[in-house]
């Protein structure tokens, strides 16, 4: 049946609908999280996420239709950056309802971990307390750019395609806990898997900095610390 209201609801579900639109491509929600550790240019977004720089650059303006990322020119390139924090926060809110709502996160999640023999647990609440109170080393494994838009204080940068070449940089007589973009990030467990063959007490840490953000903590940026 129609009422006089049904033009308003139409248009403003429909406005609702844009946002939803947006982020139903497996690639732009990637994208969503690569920006969520910080700017980058649609080069480097397109190689964090295996895309051409035309698809990639295809995916990021729906995502700017959408009002959900900003887009400057730098010289040559365009940067890209989430429109604000809100933006990020939809992504933890989406991946939580994905988690609590689709068994198939967890299967696929497990299936990966347990063949990379990486499904201890990672993330207590004395892991943390440890890791805030600057008890165990802690290193970020990220790309250096993605240290320096924010990371967890303390943290020492190195990036995983550097950690062979930097092994003599940590103290072997201490525990070092590896973090990267969040509980999907794979380079934390290639630094876990290197450590132990190295023989180094070493863990991998659920929490990115979006994860950390999210329970008020505090996030430092700036120059790599080394």
């Amino acid at each position: 049946m129609t009422t006089p209201h049904r033009p308003f609801k139409d248009a403003i579900y429909e406005q609702f609908a844009r946002i939803g639109k947006a982020v139903s491509a497996p690639k732009r929600l990637e994208l969503l999280e690569l920006l969520s550790q910080g700017p980058r240019t649609v080069e480097s977004l397109a190689g964090q996420a295996s895309l051409s720089v035309a698809n990639a650059s295809q995916h990021l303006q729906v995502l700017r239709a959408a009002r959900l990322v900003d887009a400057e020119k730098r010289g040559l390139y365009v940067e890209y950056r989430l429109a604000d924090d809100d933006v990020w926060r939809f992504f933890l809110s989406l991946r939580g309802l994905a988690e609590a709502r689709l068994a198939e996160v967890e299967h696929v999640t497990r299936e990966y971990f347990t063949r990379r023999g990486a499904m201890e647990p990672v993330e207590g609440p004395e892991l943390l307390r440890r890791v805030r109170a600057g008890d165990v080393t802690v290193i970020d494994v990220r790309p250096v750019e993605e240290y320096r838009a924010g990371h967890i204080p303390g943290a020492i940068s190195i990036p995983v395609s550097e950690l062979k070449a930097r092994l003599d940089e940590l103290p072997k007589g201490r525990e070092v806990v590896a973090y990267c973009r969040g509980p999907y990030c794979v380079m934390a467990v290639e630094a876990v898997e290197l450590l132990r063959k190295r023989g180094f007490d070493a863990r991998r840490m659920e929490q990115g900095v979006i994860d950390w953000r999210a329970r008020g903590w505090r996030v430092e940026s700036g120059a790599a610390r080394s």
